[in-house]
C-alpha cells in the first residue's frame, strides 16, 4: 500500500487539527451580534494557513503568519471586551496556527497535542467546576507543594553517587519521595471520588499508602472511641497493609526491576492474604453506617514524605557501611533494624545495594523480608496499645497470615537456602 506524501500527511493532520478545535469553537461562539467571530472556519483555515506558511517559506514565514494572526486575535478580544473578557479563543486560534505549521515537520506530534487543545477546550464546565467547587485550598496547596517537589526539586538534585561509601544518589532518594506523595495523593483522591459511604475500609486502603503502621494506631482509636466500628475498622486495619505491599512493589520497581522480579513470590502471596483476610471484614463493614468519616485535609503528608527521605538516607549509609564491615549479613541486620520504623525506606535501601553492584537481586529478599518481619511487630504493637485487646486479637491474626505467605512465597520460589 503507498504512503501518503509527508506533506500530504502534514496538511491532513493540519485540516484535522483546525475542524476539531474549530467544531467546539462553532458550538461556543454565540449567536447575534455579540458572537465571536472565531468558529469553525476560521480555526480550520488559521490551521491550514500555518501549513502553507511552513511548507512554502519555513520558519519565518511561519512567524509572520503567527504574528499576523495574533494582530486579529487581538483585534477581535477588542471589539469583544465587554462581553466576553476571556482570552480562550484568541489564545486557542494562535496555537492552531503554530500547530499547524508543526503539522508539516512534526505530524503525530501536532496530532497529539490538537487532541490535548480539544479536550481542554471542551472540558470548560468541568474543569471550573472542579477547581472553584470541589477543588480545596489544602488541595490546592498539596497539588503546588507535589508540582515543586517534581518540576523544580527534582531536576536540580545531582544523579550520582555521593557521600561516605557513595551510598547516596540525592535524585534516586527524592524520586521515591517523589512517588510516595504519588501513590499517597491517588490513595486520597480515590478516598473524595467515592465518598465517605464505602466507610473505613476504603479509607484505610487509601491511608496506607501514607502509613500503614499510623492506619492501623488511628483504626485502633476509632475502635476504641466507637465499638460499634469494630469491622470496618479492623478491615480498614488489615486493608491499609494491603496497601504496604502494593506500594512496596511500585518503589522496588521503580530502583531495580530485577530486585522485583525476585521479591514477587512473596509481595504477592502476603497482598493476597491480607485482601481476603481484610476482604472478609470488608463484606461487613459495606454494611455498616460511617455517615461521620470523611477524607483527611491533605492528599498526602510531606513531613511522611520527608521523614522516609531522611530514614532512607540513613539506612542507605548504615547499610553501605554494614555490608563494607560484615558483608551480607550486615546489611540483614541493618534492613530489619531499619524496619521497625518503615518497611520502604529499608527494603529501597536494600535494593539499592543491587544498582551499585554490592548485591545481587536474589539476596535482597531475605534482608526486604526481615525488614517485612520487624515492621509487622510494630503493627501488632500498635494494634494492642491503640485499640485494646478485642481489636488486636481481630487485626494480629491478618498481619500473622500475611507475614507468613511472604516467608511462603520466598521458599516457594527457591529463594531461602534451607
Amino acid at each position: 500500500m503507498p504512503s501518503l506524501h509527508p506533506l500530504v500527511l502534514g496538511f491532513l493532520v493540519a485540516l484535522g487539527v483546525g475542524l476539531l478545535v474549530g467544531i467546539d469553537r462553532e458550538r461556543h461562539k454565540g449567536d447575534g451580534p455579540t458572537r465571536h467571530p472565531a468558529g469553525l472556519r476560521t480555526f480550520t483555515l488559521a490551521s491550514l494557513l500555518g501549513a502553507t506558511a511552513m511548507a512554502a517559506g519555513g520558519g519565518l514565514l511561519l512567524v509572520a503568519a503567527t504574528l499576523g494572526m495574533a494582530g486579529f486575535a487581538g483585534l477581535s478580544y477588542w471589539r469583544a471586551r465587554d462581553n466576553d473578557p476571556g482570552l480562550t479563543t484568541e489564545t486557542a486560534l494562535i496555537l492552531i496556527t503554530v500547530l499547524g505549521g508543526l503539522a508539516v515537520s512534526q505530524p503525530q506530534f501536532a496530532a497529539g497535542l490538537g487532541v490535548v487543545v480539544a479536550v481542554l477546550l471542551a472540558a470548560r464546565t468541568a474543569l471550573h467546576r472542579f477547581v472553584r467547587s470541589v477543588l480545596t485550598e489544602r488541595e490546592l496547596r498539596d497539588l503546588l507543594v507535589f508540582a515543586g517537589a517534581t518540576l523544580v526539586v527534582l531536576p536540580l538534585l545531582p544523579d550520582h553517587p555521593i557521600g561516605p561509601y557513595a551510598a547516596l544518589n540525592l535524585r534516586t532518594v527524592w524520586t521515591i519521595v517523589v512517588l510516595v506523595m504519588a501513590v499517597s495523593a491517588l490513595g486520597y483522591v480515590a478516598v473524595r471520588l467515592v465518598g465517605p459511604r464505602y466507610g473505613l475500609p476504603l479509607a484505610g486502603l487509601a491511608s496506607g499508602f501514607v502509613s500503614s503502621s499510623a492506619t492501623i494506631a488511628a483504626m485502633g482509636t476509632r475502635v476504641a472511641t466507637d465499638p460499634k466500628l469494630m469491622k470496618p475498622a479492623v478491615a480498614g486495619a488489615v486493608l491499609s497493609s494491603v496497601a504496604t505491599v502494593v506500594q512496596l512493589a511500585i518503589l522496588v520497581a521503580a530502583t531495580n526491576m530485577a530486585s522485583l522480579e525476585a521479591l514477587a513470590p512473596p509481595l504477592i502471596l502476603s497482598g493476597a492474604a491480607a485482601a481476603l483476610y481484610g476482604g472478609a471484614f470488608t463484606l461487613w463493614a459495606l454494611r455498616q453506617s460511617t455517615a461521620g468519616h470523611e477524607a483527611s485535609g491533605h492528599a498526602f503528608s510531606l513531613t511522611t514524605a520527608l521523614s522516609f527521605a531522611a530514614i532512607l538516607a540513613v539506612v542507605l549509609l548504615v547499610a553501605a557501611a554494614a555490608e563494607d564491615l560484615f558483608g551480607q549479613t550486615g546489611v540483614l541486620v541493618a534492613a530489619a533494624v531499619a524496619g521497625f520504623a518503615d518497611t520502604h525506606s529499608a527494603a529501597v535501601s536494600v535494593v539499592s545495594l543491587v544498582g551499585d553492584g554490592r548485591i545481587g537481586p536474589p539476596q535482597t529478599v531475605v534482608p526486604v523480608l526481615a525488614a517485612f518481619t520487624t515492621n509487622t511487630v510494630t503493627k501488632m504493637v500498635l494494634a494492642v496499645a491503640a485499640g485494646g485487646r478485642a481489636f488486636s486479637l481481630y487485626v494480629i491474626p491478618g498481619l500473622l497470615l500475611m507475614l507468613a505467605a511472604a516467608w511462603a512465597g520466598a521458599w516457594l520460589a527457591g529463594e531461602l537456602l534451607l
